[in-house]
């Protein structure tokens, strides 16, 4: 088991980012921006640039949190655009040493609407074959996409696009209804969405948070254990599992992924919240008598 994390969520810059890794004591990053760009995204230049200064600090990267088939696709966009961010990340996965990238299976239709399913299948089995055929391993993230409708969605496309594995997100259950239950669609259970896709995870994301409490708004993020997540639970249930892969902590505390109206985060609290949070999981790794090893 490892312990890595979106530095992206301390600073922008990679430098900054790698400072705060080493400060917590880690060595690796969870890529995906640098600067606000996608990690294959980013110019030739500018990639060769943080390679360089990664090789450098002696820093990992054992995940890309990439944009492919994200809540920001709808299923009907040129296929294509997602064809040119898997040759594009493919060639950056091998000369960072990356085996693991993070896909997702486009954005949620609104509800009752027509959601395409067969395209979407279509689709994933095509991206997860790109990678797999490069010894690569797309995995699969219960968000504000298809598959994030239910653990019985997630499950589906387990069926429909073989060999496709899973990174399971402990707090984006949280913010959403579970669309296999009757109206009024309750919020999912992060415990209950684990246990039925648990045999299929090869990746952990950790976020903790509370419900909402008005409408259908943002939950609240908290510190890792402090939430409605069950982590702890999870946690002592993987390691039971002899679960050996990686926990990528993605807090958002400092809600740099959530600030309103444009306005700028305050990144000095971005880092100082990321570094409390990488002290607290490995923490919380201590009371459950887990050690991480560096990846």
């Amino acid at each position: 088991m490892y312990l890595t994390g979106f530095a992206d969520e301390a600073a922008p810059d990679l430098a900054a980012q790698i400072k705060a890794t080493k400060q917590i004591g880690w060595n690796a990053i969870s890529a995906r921006s640098i600067d606000g760009k996608s990690i294959h995204e980013l110019s030739d230049k500018d990639f060769d640039k943080a390679l360089k200064l990664l090789e450098k600090e002696e820093i990992r990267i054992p995940e890309i949190g990439s944009l492919i088939g994200n809540w920001g696709k709808k299923i009907d966009s040129d296929f294509d655009l997602t064809l040119g961010e898997i040759d594009r990340a493919i060639p950056r996965m091998k000369r960072l040493g990356t085996k693991i990238i993070r896909i997702m299976s486009y954005a949620q239709e609104p509800w009752g609407e027509d959601q395409k399913e067969e395209e979407r299948f279509k689709r994933l089995r095509a991206i997860n074959q790109r990678f797999s055929d490069e010894g690569l391993l797309a995995v699969h993230e219960n968000c504000s996409n298809w598959g994030g409708f239910s653990a019985k969605h997630t499950l589906r496309l387990i069926e429909e696009v073989p060999g496709l594995k899973l990174v399971f997100d402990t707090g984006n259950p949280i913010f959403q209804r579970d669309r296999s239950k009757s109206e009024p669609y309750p919020w999912q259970d992060a415990l209950g969405f684990y246990n039925d896709v648990k045999e299929h995870i090869a990746h952990i994301h950790i976020k903790d948070c509370r419900y909402p409490t008005v409408g259908d708004n943002e939950p609240t993020y908290t510190m890792p254990g402090e939430g409605d997540c069950h982590l702890q639970h999870i946690i002592r249930d993987l390691k039971a599992r002899r679960y050996d892969g990686g926990f990528a902590i993605e807090p958002h505390v400092a809600t740099v992924f959530h600030v309103q109206n444009g306005e700028e985060p305050d990144w000095e609290q971005c880092y100082k919240s990321y570094v409390k949070y990488g002290n607290r999981i490995e923490d919380l790794m201590d009371e459950i008598g887990w050690e991480a090893k560096p990846f």
